[in-house]
């Protein structure tokens, strides 16, 4: 299936979480992702619901993290 994430479409697998796109985005595990939000179709996901969230056909996925500096 096809899904949005950071404005380019990507194929994932029927089934995947938002977990799994955001440790592939991220390179970070869910435990460890501090300073990491999240949101799908312009509504933001809890860290505690990422791995419980099943992203459908079309979803876009929005990952932000914050950096620190000036």
């Amino acid at each position: 299936m096809t899904v949005t994430v950071n404005g380019a479409e990507r194929h994932v697998e029927d089934g995947t979480s938002l977990a799994d796109v955001v440790a592939s985005v991220t390179s970070t595990a869910e435990g460890s992702a501090r300073g990491i939000a999240v949101a799908v179709n312009g509504a933001v996901v809890r860290r505690a619901s990422w791995g419980s969230t099943t992203l459908v056909p079309d979803d876009h996925v929005e990952v932000l993290t914050a950096v620190q500096g000036g």
